[in-house]
């Protein structure tokens, strides 16, 4: 793939974002899809109440659509595309519902924990399924060698393992305005990168879909957020990141590419354990983002610093395999 294309991916998938953006938005505060505050939360957010959630939907739509378009013209569009958009669509479909039940009900509740874990399951397993017609590998490369870890048949319980996991971790960060928008980006440019040093030209073009959908959406979600991305969207990107970092056969390196939603995730159980085990909490609220408000940090310095960190990872993580 040459830079010219990379950038057409890019500025398609981010026009679409951008045009989506003052249709859909609106229509969400017509239907007064808006988002609810969790009481124990940092009172800062109270003011964010009301906000149009579930705008997911414009960058999944801009994502499908420019996948959809450079695919087929490229002659690109394989059963990898597919498993991308089915695990993108499954997932965001899960996120939905999700959303859709928050806001019926006027409540920060929406699925229960059970609900979406049996969703996640199901779209995993269909996933492997599907992987097994193409190409299929059922071993884990240890990044930055020649070792891998062969599973064998346990291979799709780390599949869903996986998929769950990092669905929920980025659905974990999604707490400040652009936060998981921009380390979003990071993380799937740096596995499209990745994808391209494979020639694996089909998930390449899935990936950098995905950054420019994200950039577009970034310019009504960014501090002070139009709209929120809701579960409809975090969930959608956590699987589908996921996803990629499988058929890119380099799963193991989204510890690096991802280490936001590892430190997130990480916060949020090193807390809960602490809670229960001694009585005392390790920070002063979980996820982690959360810590450094109630530090007193201002929303756009945890932001950038966030968006930072992920891009020193991810150069970190993506540098050692192109040299």
């Amino acid at each position: 793939m040459s830079i010219a294309t990379m950038l057409i991916i890019l500025a398609i998938s981010f026009v679409i974002s951008v045009i989506l953006g003052p249709i859909i938005i609106p229509m969400l505060r017509r239907f007064k899809f808006g988002q609810s505050i969790r009481e124990e939360g940092p009172k800062s957010h109270m003011k964010k109440a009301g906000t149009p959630t579930m705008g997911g939907v414009i960058f999944l739509l801009s994502i499908i659509a420019t996948t959809l378009i450079i695919s087929l013209i490229k002659g690109e569009f394989t059963s990898q595309s597919i498993i991308l958009i089915i695990v993108l669509i499954g997932f965001g479909v899960i996120g939905f519902l999700d959303d859709g039940l928050k806001i019926i009900f006027k409540r920060n509740l929406g699925l229960t924990s059970l609900q979406k874990l049996i969703g996640q399951i199901v779209i995993s397993v269909a996933a492997y399924f599907l992987m097994r017609l193409g190409t299929f590998h059922n071993t884990i490369q240890i990044p930055f060698t020649d070792y891998a870890i062969h599973l064998g048949a346990i291979y799709v319980l780390f599949l869903i393992f996986w998929l769950v996991g990092f669905s929920n971790a980025v659905n974990l960060t999604d707490g400040l305005d652009g936060l998981v928008s921009g380390t979003a980006s990071i993380a799937f440019a740096a596995y499209g990168v990745l994808a391209l040093l494979n020639d694996q030209l089909d998930i390449a073009i899935f990936a950098f879909a995905v950054v420019g959908a994200l950039l577009g959406f970034l310019l009504f979600n960014a501090n002070p957020a139009k709209v929120f991305m809701g579960d409809t969207g975090s969930l959608a990107l956590g699987g589908a990141l996921a996803m990629l970092s499988i058929l890119v056969g380099q799963e193991l390196l989204l510890l690096i590419i991802g280490i936001i939603f590892v430190l997130e995730t990480l916060s949020v159980i090193l807390q809960v354990a602490s809670f229960k085990l001694t009585g005392k909490r390790i920070f002063k609220m979980s996820p982690l983002h959360h810590h450094f408000e109630l530090s007193g940090w201002s929303e756009w310095r945890i932001v950038l610093t966030f968006w930072l960190t992920a891009l020193v990872a991810a150069l970190l993580a993506v540098v050692p395999e192109v040299l």
